[in-house]
């Protein structure tokens, strides 16, 4: 089996390639599976345009990078426990992501990475943003940086700002345990496995507070942090099509899906892969 001639070309400054010259449908060869991870390794989000995946060859794709996982609150397709749904219908006005976040990091070992395929784009908007945590980490103060190498975050799947964005997939289609609070502390600055660069790791929608602080006393840095994240100098915007796969860095890169299409559908498919417990 031979490689694929792939190309890879940044979209923004901070964040974010699309690759194109390769049908993820195909069995791939190992040195093209290794030139995707390195992409994704580089730039925390790739993208691939005019992809045709049925669900079994979208999970066969997720699984040449690590494992995937069941998402704790929805039901994934009937056959493919592993794919959640990420749909909006037309006359709902909430829509599942909005919201600057990490995935999941209410669990001890939040996903490392995430892969997102639209079934159906509405005909304007819906677009994801996605940010960089390496440089909002690293264009910190240094004694900001010092005060939060010493923190520890606390995520909360009850938290309204990441809770909300999900209930009408949690009514509509809800996984056994739904009804479950998940907790987790993580530190609020982590060290990337793979790469050992030090990220910004707390995220809007989950992380409630420091431990051993209050919400009150939190709530200032936190909010402090979460607007520094979301600068545009660290952000690139993807426009959606049929057939577009986005496969990012859970560990370095949040993401804001934008909810600017009311009246239209955009349905979505979504796999996570299993991650590690942050240090």
């Amino acid at each position: 089996m031979s490689a694929e001639p792939i190309e890879i070309r940044p979209v923004a400054g901070a964040i974010g390639a699309e690759i194109s010259g390769v049908d993820l449908a195909r069995e791939l060869a190992a040195e093209t599976i290794a030139a995707i991870r390195c992409a994704l390794l580089d730039h925390l989000v790739v993208f691939f345009r005019a992809q045709e995946l049925t669900p079994a060859r979208f999970l066969a794709f997720a699984r040449r990078f690590g494992e995937p996982i069941e998402y704790p609150f929805v039901r994934g397709l009937d056959g493919f426990p592993m794919i959640t749904p990420v749909v909006k219908l037309e006359h709902e006005t909430v829509n599942f992501g909005g919201v600057w976040h990490a995935d999941t990091t209410y669990l001890a070992e939040p996903p490392m990475a995430t892969m997102l395929f639209a079934r159906e784009v509405p005909p304007y908007g819906g677009d994801t943003l996605f940010a960089n945590m390496y440089l909002a980490y690293e264009t910190l103060s240094p004694g900001l940086r010092r005060m939060l190498d010493g923190l520890v975050g606390v995520s909360d799947s009850a938290k309204a700002d990441g809770s909300k964005t999900r209930e009408d997939r949690v009514r509509d289609h809800p996984a056994a345990d739904a009804a479950k609070r998940l907790v987790a502390e993580h530190p609020a600055v982590r060290t990337h496995p793979e790469t050992g660069r030090r990220a910004l790791y707390v995220n809007g929608a989950h992380t409630a507070h420091f431990r051993d602080m209050t919400i009150a006393e939190s709530a200032p840095l936190l909010a402090y942090l979460f607007r520094h994240q979301q600068q545009p100098e660290f952000t690139c915007r993807f426009r959606w099509e049929k057939g577009s796969l986005a496969f990012w860095d859970n560990r370095a890169a949040q993401h804001n899906a934008v909810n600017d299409y009311h009246g239209h559908r955009r349905v979505m498919q979504r796999i996570t892969l299993k991650g590690d417990t942050p240090r």
